[in-house]
């Protein structure tokens, strides 16, 4: 699995998670939610992804978004 798709795949799971929370826990949780949003509609723009970062540095093999 290369950076791309498990950016994709924890964001995913970061907002089932934060939503499923939202509903058990706290309505605040969404605001969790939003924060992943916002992290990918920036990085969308400006390539810039903290966990791709992350991964690149902990030796995940690079794909196509984040080179």
């Amino acid at each position: 699995m290369n950076v791309d798709r498990m950016i994709f795949a924890i964001a995913g799971l970061f907002i089932l998670i934060s939503v499923g929370l939202s509903q058990i826990h706290s309505i605040h949780w969404l605001w969790f939610t939003a924060f992943v949003g916002a992290n990918m509609f920036q990085a969308a723009f400006s390539g810039f992804c903290p966990l791709a970062m992350i991964l690149k540095k902990l030796g995940v093999d690079t794909g196509k978004a984040f080179q």
